[in-house]
């Protein structure tokens, strides 16, 4: 359906459109009603027809107007729901006179009900022969022009409704994203995981390294910082005798955005009492695997940056951090030189060394700037310096590591996984090493809690916002987020 040109076709439209409202309320028609007959979702009720059964299922849909080709006595038009898109068929002779007048009179982004019959159309498409419409709710603003679409990023991101309508690809990968997180729950639950929820509000940013948001409580006088981590407190939970729990929830980092990073974003963090960080090896293949079989329908995806296809069937790697930094370093005393010796080494690669970092962040920088984005197929780097984490047992045979791994798939960090510090008087001193001075961000009822006794337990951490650009080949974090943290728009 065409509306009148004009200088600025929005705002033209958008008067057009609101006089249609005052004419439909003048004639009694309540253009917004409370509810309308759905039977099926688009793509359920194109299943429901039989070749060569033409009319003898009847289905009611409803959706937003997409598509109108008029053909002066009939019309065929698209409606979009949350499945997808379905043709109907609307015929004068069929539906009468006056409702086919008020049809034609209907604009794209209108939702409407219907009610008919399946057939194929002569070019093979599944319709609906409809005998009942209505309008159900009138847009008052005109949809993107369909064949550019939204062609602003920061559009897509602050009007992501329209971006939904719009654009398929983006649609079908946002709802990936939600198939994700339920079959990740559905996972975890099958091997009795329980989830659980725990505080967003907390007293102490415990559980990583970063800078939280911070907010007041008026009623009770309390500063609180909103969480940077789940960890603290699902381990408190295998304290209190919960051997298998997980919990999908936002944290909030207020730090720099990124590519892959954003200031909300989703984690899932899982512990299984008296398990290990090997224990978590296999439960992560064994649920990535089962979201690329069950949600994607394949083995292997493709790596968008690269090409390169990454198989997540076949063995993944595993290698120590050491071995591949003494790789890259070429020196096999690398872990024995000296910080001025490392500054110059990472200098000598071409990075930057800042000269108040401590040794391990030096080394670090290799990795995550020359390593990590090398590994496109699945790799478990293993048994990293103690001091980028302090939540971790130190490995038996190296006092200066810890029994971890981080999963890295396509480049990028995917899970890391411990072997749970569960001695409260290490956990202390690691506690009080990490905090220097700054003793009030060490938390001191965790600590009493693991006095209390906490089994030994694997843990991990898999940040689903990533997870999501992995599996979807998504470009940015913001395309996999549906409402991503942007400046107040003008």
């Amino acid at each position: 359906m065409s509306e009148t040109p004009s200088t600025d076709i929005s705002h033209d439209q958008h008067t057009v459109r609101r006089n249609k409202l005052a004419e439909l309320r003048a004639g009694g028609f309540d253009p917004f009603r409370a509810n309308v007959e759905q039977t099926h979702f688009s793509a359920n009720a194109v299943k429901l027809h039989v070749v060569g059964q033409d009319n003898t299922v009847t289905v009611s849909v409803a959706g937003r107007l997409v598509t109108i080709r008029d053909m002066g006595k009939s019309q065929f038009v698209k409606i979009l729901d949350q499945q997808g898109q379905i043709q109907l068929y609307i015929k004068k002779d069929v539906v009468g006179d006056a409702i086919y007048a008020a049809f034609k009179k209907l604009d794209l982004g209108d939702f409407i009900g219907a009610t008919g019959t399946l057939f194929l159309t002569k070019t093979g498409e599944v319709t609906v022969r409809v005998e009942k419409v209505t309008l159900v709710s009138k847009a008052l603003r005109p949809l993107p022009e369909k064949w550019s679409g939204l062609t602003d990023s920061e559009q897509i991101y602050r009007q992501r409704y329209l971006d939904l309508i719009v654009n398929t690809e983006s649609r079908n990968r946002l709802m990936t994203r939600s198939k994700i997180v339920s079959h990740i729950r559905r996972f975890l639950e099958d091997r009795q995981f329980l989830e659980v929820e725990t505080p967003v509000l907390q007293n102490v940013a415990g559980g990583a390294a970063a800078r939280p948001f911070q907010t007041h409580h008026n009623t009770l006088g309390v500063d609180f910082v909103l969480r940077i981590s789940l960890e603290l407190y699902l381990k408190r939970m295998l304290v209190g005798g919960y051997d298998r729990v997980f919990e999908i929830g936002r944290n909030f980092r207020n730090e720099g955005v990124s590519r892959r990073h954003n200031p909300e974003f989703t984690m899932l963090e899982v512990y299984q009492a008296y398990s290990d960080y090997r224990g978590m090896m296999t439960l992560v293949q064994d649920l990535l695997r089962s979201l690329c079989e069950k949600v994607l329908g394949v083995s292997e995806i493709k790596h968008a940056a690269s090409g390169e296809m990454i198989n997540f069937g076949g063995q993944w790697r595993e290698v120590k951090y050491k071995d591949l930094i003494i790789e890259k370093t070429g020196d096999a005393r690398w872990f024995s030189r000296s910080k001025e010796e490392k500054i110059a080494g990472v200098q000598k690669l071409g990075l930057h060394a800042d000269l108040k970092w401590e040794e391990f962040e030096l080394t670090n920088e290799i990795f995550g700037k020359l390593i990590e984005p090398t590994f496109i197929q699945p790799t478990f780097v293993t048994h990293l310096p103690k001091e980028l984490c302090p939540l971790a047992k130190i490995t038996p045979d190296d006092p200066t590591t810890i029994d971890v791994f981080e999963l890295i798939i396509g480049g990028m960090e995917i899970a890391p996984a411990y072997s749970e510090q569960n001695d409260p008087d290490v956990q202390r001193a690691m506690f009080e090493a990490q905090a220097g001075e700054e003793q009030q961000k060490i938390d001191h009822d965790f600590l009493l809690a693991l006095e209390h006794g906490m089994p030994p337990a694997g843990g991990m951490g898999i940040g689903i916002d990533r997870l999501c650009i992995l599996l979807t080949g998504a470009e940015s974090i913001r395309d996999v987020i549906l409402f991503p943290q942007l400046r107040p728009g003008s």
